[in-house]
């Protein structure tokens, strides 16, 4: 064998190698970002009831980093062509993990009366900014374990590094849940949340050290990879990923209409306590997980449009049944377990479709276009939703309630009339015996117990 040949061997060995301790150390970093998020992201909205929030502010701290974020991303997808993807992710989020600190502070601030009107708009400013950081090394991150994932086992891998991350963020949660019971029992329920947002920051800081571990394939731009989002956006229409980010944009806007609000709605109205919010939300948590492995193996068998079917038959169903009960017991058990399963496969979808249907070369300026997109629909539904519940006056119901009902009816409507444009755009195994899940066969004939146990256990 001619020794050029040899070398290519090896190098070819060692980037085998390579790509599979990062795809081990992603897995790693996913957890260490899990316990920041189950520490810190997870009781954002919490901590901003406890600063006093009234409810166009709680729509604001969705609104506005849903829309600074990825805006960010465009910013982020246009540094790959100066730096290394690492080296952009390793610093975003370095900056990332630095912002749990002056927000830890604003507890702190709100104990000795200092700008105590004025803490929940400084949280806001300091979560956006939070969201930003993070939001940069996004499209880095995505195009760099595009390339360091096998196509045939993206469902596979990311549905189990999914499942073991939502295992530790479950655990974290249900950590920082019983914590702050505690300091609530106290007396001093901002104190506990300043304690766990340090914390976070620190696993935030772990996790820039574990990226800087990762290996980056050599990538470069080329000329004429870029189109500007005006063009994106008019081509839109007119092409199946373009329908593709209008559909999920959609969604999220009709979601965000009442997304802010599930945590007003179980603290203020229901008078739940913390721990029993937390719980609550750890149901669709643990939904999650179990479903996470079926959902893995779908997506490769039968393609990712079809798991993106099941989830939206699913989510417009969702607020609506919050109008049914106000038993912690039954929302634990219906919307919040429904809800678990249907956004694990919607969200698992989604993220597995744009590796499909877009080219290396165009995977980080895709994937910011797709969060701008998605970004502004959170924006203007959250907005809309805060603006409905500061100051919209009903009689005949709940207003939260009315606000959920809203959301629900407009994510049926997106789901019945966008959904079908978009096609599958892999080959994969044609779906015969799911009929019961396609929008124009809703007539079960075999039932939901056959569909999860027959295909998914092969």
């Amino acid at each position: 064998m001619p020794e050029q040949d040899k070398e290519q061997i090896l190098k070819n060995v060692k980037e085998i190698s390579d790509k599979e301790r990062t795809m081990k150390l992603s897995i790693k970093e996913g957890c260490v970002s899990s316990v920041m998020s189950g520490f810190g992201d997870s009781n954002i909205s919490l901590f901003a009831l406890s600063l006093n929030a009234n409810n166009l502010q709680m729509g604001f701290l969705s609104s506005f980093p849903g829309l600074i974020s990825p805006i960010s991303q465009i910013f982020g997808s246009r540094l790959m062509e100066r730096f290394r993807r690492k080296k952009i992710v390793v610093a975003g989020v370095a900056l990332h993990a630095l912002m749990w600190f002056p927000m830890l502070v604003l507890g702190l601030l709100f104990y000795k009366n200092i700008f105590a009107s004025h803490l929940a708009t400084l949280l806001l400013v300091f979560y956006s900014i939070y969201a930003v950081f993070g939001a940069v090394a996004g499209p880095a991150w995505f195009s760099l374990l595009g390339d360091i994932v096998p196509e045939n086992i993206r469902g596979k891998y990311f549905s189990r590094r999914n499942r073991i991350c939502g295992t530790i963020a479950l655990l974290a949660a249900l950590t920082a849940a019983f914590f702050l019971d505690f300091f609530e029992t106290k007396g001093l329920l901002l104190i506990g949340f300043s304690i766990l947002f340090f914390m976070a920051g620190i696993f935030r800081l772990i996790s820039a050290f574990l990226f800087a571990k990762h290996y980056d394939p050599k990538f470069k731009l080329e000329k004429g990879y870029y189109f500007s989002i005006w063009q994106f956006i008019k081509k839109a229409p007119h092409n199946n990923y373009g329908r593709f980010v209008i559909y999920v944009a959609l969604m999220h806007f009709a979601t965000a209409i009442a997304g802010p609000f599930f945590a007003v709605y179980m603290r203020r109205d229901l008078g739940l306590s913390v721990l029993a919010y937390t719980l609550i939300n750890l149901t669709a948590s643990v939904s999650s997980l179990l479903f996470m492995p079926l959902w893995g193996k779908f997506s490769d068998k039968y393609g990712n449009l079809e798991l993106l079917r099941i989830g939206s038959m699913m989510i417009p169903f969702l607020p609506a049944l919050w109008l049914f009960s106000k038993s912690p017991y039954y929302i634990s058990l219906v919307p919040q377990l429904i809800g678990g399963l249907s956004w694990a496969a919607f969200n698992l979808g989604a993220g597995n479709f744009i590796y499909d249907s877009v080219s290396p070369q165009r995977r980080g300026i895709c994937v910011a276009y797709f969060n701008v997109l998605v970004g502004f629909g959170t924006f203007v539904g959250a907005t809309i939703g805060g603006f409905l519940a500061y100051y919209l006056s009903i009689s005949f119901m709940n207003v939260l309630l009315f606000i959920f009902l809203v959301s629900s009816v407009l994510r049926l409507a997106v789901a019945l009339t966008i959904f079908p444009l978009i096609k599958e755009v892999r080959k994969v195994k044609k779906l015969e015996t799911f009929k019961i899940l396609h929008f124009k066969e809703l007539l079960p004939s075999k039932g939901v117990i056959y569909w999860i146990l027959h295909p998914l256990s092969k």
